[in-house]
């Protein structure tokens, strides 16, 4: 079966790293469940987020996968030592991005093809938003305010 493609782009999105295709404790992994639980811990309050907290024990301590020997997920450890982030951190991402692209148009109004990709943007900021106020995780008052009306 051939992966599915982004939502707004005309490619397949094959390029991506690929993930241990069983779920069993690898037997190279010489830290404990505690002691890796105490590294996800040291990472986070060094500022690091979570998938940056997925890549450094990936990169640095051969660990390719958490949830199989631990059982629980990176976000599940943090939220269980009281460290959880008020936003999730791929609705953070895209809102970080669309500001960004908003700052671009400030000083480049006339590009027509990056005003589009911010209208596409906040498509995805308004659709993310909403499942996730539905699911409880970011409040229902939470609202991203938009500029591009200012643009046209």
């Amino acid at each position: 079966m051939r992966p599915v493609g982004r939502l707004h782009s005309h490619r397949h999105g094959q390029s991506h790293s690929i993930r241990p295709t069983t779920l069993k404790s690898p037997n190279w992994v010489k830290q404990t469940p505690e002691e890796i639980e105490e590294l996800i811990v040291k990472y986070a309050k060094e500022g690091l987020t979570t998938s940056q907290i997925g890549v450094k024990l990936r990169d640095q301590h051969a660990i390719p996968l958490v949830r199989p020997i631990i059982k629980k997920s990176v976000k599940q450890v943090l939220e269980e030592k009281g460290i959880k982030s008020d936003m999730p951190e791929d609705l953070n991402n895209i809102v970080n991005k669309a500001l960004g692209l908003q700052k671009h148009l400030r000083t480049h109004k006339s590009d027509r093809r990056n005003v589009r990709s911010l209208e596409l943007l906040e498509a995805k900021v308004h659709r993310l938003s909403s499942y996730y106020k539905k699911i409880g995780r970011i409040p229902d008052t939470w609202k991203y305010k938009s500029v591009i009306a200012q643009l046209e």
